[in-house]
């Protein structure tokens, strides 16, 4: 059986994300999706939020599963047996950063490949990070994320945005 790992912050789930997610389990027998910390990154969701959110988004993905993990990926595919890492890729200046990081895991992990699946047109421009800037200036995210947790991300960013507004007033 070959098991896949599908890495990422996810901070939220993207429709991006969901591309390449879709199209390993169409290519894997099981694919594996975990939360990561991304220590150069503030998440604004917690590990568990991100990972009911992926957990909602792929219920209907029969090979799919979701885990987070807060060690070296290349640990955590040893520890699943795991012989591919699928890492996605926007465009040309993902490349740099992700072919190191495919060395590194290899060095450290040499039974695990990566294998990276470039993302549909549609959805090169998108990030979580845009989603988030979007969600923020109260901007409609529904062609931007799964629809089963657009009101999730809203939601948090109002009890943000209504933290921020108690600080001020101190």
């Amino acid at each position: 059986m070959k098991v896949a790992v599908c890495p990422g912050s996810f901070d939220p789930v993207t429709l991006g994300h969901m591309d390449i997610i879709r199209r390993a389990a169409e290519i894997f027998d099981q694919v594996i999706v975990v939360v990561m910390t991304n220590s150069t990154k503030q998440a604004m969701f917690t590990k568990e939020e991100r990972v009911g959110f992926l957990k909602r988004a792929t219920a209907e993905m029969k090979n799919v599963e979701v885990e987070s993990f807060g060690g070296l990926l290349a640990d955590y595919t040893k520890q699943k047996n795991a012989s591919v890492i699928v890492k996605g890729l926007r465009a040309l200046s993902d490349f740099e950063y992700e072919f190191q990081m495919a060395l590194t895991n290899r060095k450290i992990n040499p039974d695990t490949e990566t294998t990276f699946l470039t993302t549909t047109a549609e959805y090169m421009y998108l990030s979580s990070s845009l989603v988030k800037q979007v969600a923020q200036l109260g901007g409609d995210i529904k062609d931007f994320v799964p629809s089963c947790i657009v009101n999730d991300i809203m939601d948090k960013v109002k009890q943000i945005h209504l933290h921020e507004a108690e600080k001020a007033k101190k």
